[in-house]
């Protein structure tokens, strides 16, 4: 269910207009995705689908007014010039709407979660298998040097979305970031794995009722303190590149990223004034 908020996120990549035909496409694509997680029919579906409309109303209603508030702000504080405390307040935020995001969405799913028969929690166990297979396909194939280079590839990509083509020194830039940062995706599978091992062990238990809205709270609880530290020394040096990089944006490439941020934010508030 965490996909929603995660979707509306990603679209913010892909410019204005994908992100109302995105939320007006969000009932499907959650039941598209929960269905392939959940092997459920008839008043199990139905029961899926009102949670789903449940997340969806409440998300319209409460989040989409935050994040139009949020890009309201980092528009303001982009086109002032950055601070390490206005990125401080961007992340933090951010995690804080996501916190609620999935505490909603556990609440709302956690009843349906708590009857899964045997079958069908070796279904989502399979489902969550394939979902490792894919990432390690994705983020653990290849030497060393190409899966920095792809990742500084990717790093490149998204900025140009925001402020436009980057010069050959903030390329520069952002390569001597993907060089020098560890590359973290073995720890992150290896927490992936924990935390669906936890998550299957609360609704083999039959105690998602009880415990997943917590349990997505306390995402980072039980973590490898290894991968705490590399987490936190990694989002150090982001912040550290993304002041250098803020220093050095033109005029047009600071007001097309402050453009972006204030359509954003008029996009969320008519999505969360529409009935």
């Amino acid at each position: 269910m965490r996909a929603a908020a995660a979707l509306l996120f990603a679209c913010l990549l892909c410019g204005c207009s994908m992100v109302r035909f995105a939320y007006d496409n969000a009932d499907a694509y959650l039941r598209w995705r929960a269905g392939n997680y959940l092997d459920v029919h008839g008043e199990q579906a139905d029961e899926l689908d009102a949670s789903i409309q449940a997340f969806l109303d409440w998300h319209r209603a409460q989040a989409l007014p935050q994040y139009a508030r949020l890009a309201d702000e980092a528009a303001q504080r982009l086109g002032d010039g950055l601070s390490p405390q206005d990125l401080v307040w961007g992340y933090d935020s951010l995690v804080m709407q996501a916190r609620e995001s999935l505490r909603t969405a556990a609440e709302r799913i956690a009843p349906l979660l708590e009857r899964l028969d045997d079958e069908q929690i070796a279904h989502l166990e399979q489902r969550l298998a394939d979902d490792n297979r894919r990432f390690a396909k994705q983020f653990l194939r290849g030497p060393e040097r190409k899966r920095r280079e792809r990742r500084a590839e990717r790093i490149v990509e998204r900025l140009e979305d925001w402020v436009g083509r980057l010069s050959q020194a903030q390329r520069a830039r952002v390569r001597r970031y993907s060089e020098s940062v560890p590359l973290l995706p073995e720890m992150r599978d290896r927490d992936n794995r924990r935390l669906q091992a936890g998550l299957l062990e609360l609704v083999r238990a039959r105690e998602a009722e009880e415990r997943l809205a917590q349990f997505v709270l306390d995402w980072e609880r039980g973590r490898d303190p290894a991968y705490a530290q590399a987490v936190a020394a990694s989002r150090r040096e982001l912040f550290t590149m993304l002041l250098e990089l803020d220093r050095t944006l033109s005029p047009e490439q600071r007001e097309r990223a402050s453009a972006h941020l204030r359509r954003y934010a008029a996009e969320f508030r008519l999505l969360a004034a529409r009935p």
